[in-house]
């Protein structure tokens, strides 16, 4: 009776419950794309892309994502995996299960079936256990697999809960103004040797970490506020 408690508990009440939570919590913000083309000028041609984004930041993605449909992303196999893997099912994401320990050459050629067949791809570069901010392998390969651009995807609360995780993970607080931001897509050959992988791979990296930079600095200036927030 214990073991049908607890299942039903991570298998319902947690997720479902969660899930509501952060909806109710997201339908308060006040959000604001940034740069909207950068992702527009690639879905209008009919093309697919993958967004990237860190750990820390995920949370306001949950909510505005899902107007973004259809989307894959890739899972690991793991216990926690799998509870992450329900979450996204109940999202209406497609979750691709596999890492790079185990499962990751079929989870990219499941990824890649997806993405000619019209599925975006989602991806969280750091996670889902750090370091915090550093890129890993998995995106380059997806890149370079998919043939599709990666999409650096900020997004910034300017009030927010930082929690005392592995990467200060972020929670804008309920009706904070909320920055979604598209970074200019980054296209990945297909054949790289093992410096030129690990060049590209720092080059992403470094474009994110100054695009996170640069929009979390707009919150220390109002001007940049009023002109990002002005009605059109």
């Amino acid at each position: 009776m214990k073991r049908i408690f607890k299942r039903f508990l991570y298998r319902y009440i947690f997720p479902y419950g969660g899930l509501l939570l952060v909806k109710m919590i997201s339908l308060t913000y006040r959000v604001k794309i940034f740069d909207p083309r950068n992702e527009s000028d690639i879905l209008d041609k009919g093309n697919s892309l993958i967004y990237a984004s860190w750990h820390q930041r995920f949370f306001p993605g949950v909510q505005f994502f899902a107007t973004r449909k259809p989307i894959s992303i890739i899972i690991s196999k793991s216990r926690d995996g799998e509870f992450i893997a329900h979450i996204i099912d109940i999202l209406g994401w497609y979750p691709v299960r596999g890492s790079s320990s185990r499962g990751g050459s079929e989870a990219l050629q499941k990824v890649n079936e997806l993405a000619l067949s019209g599925y975006k791809v989602g991806h969280i570069v750091d996670g889902p256990q750090g370091p915090p901010e550093v890129i890993k392998a998995g995106l380059i390969r997806i890149a370079q697999v998919t043939g599709n651009p990666i999409l650096p995807t900020i997004t910034s609360g300017q009030k927010k809960w930082v929690f005392n995780s592995w990467d200060r993970f972020m929670v804008p607080k309920p009706f904070s103004r909320v920055i979604i931001r598209f970074g200019e897509p980054i296209y990945v050959p297909s054949e790289l040797n093992d410096d030129q992988f690990e060049k590209k791979r720092i080059l992403v990296e470094q474009k994110m970490k100054a695009l996170y930079e640069d929009t979390d600095l707009i919150w220390t200036n109002p001007s940049r506020i009023k002109e990002v927030f002005k009605k059109k």
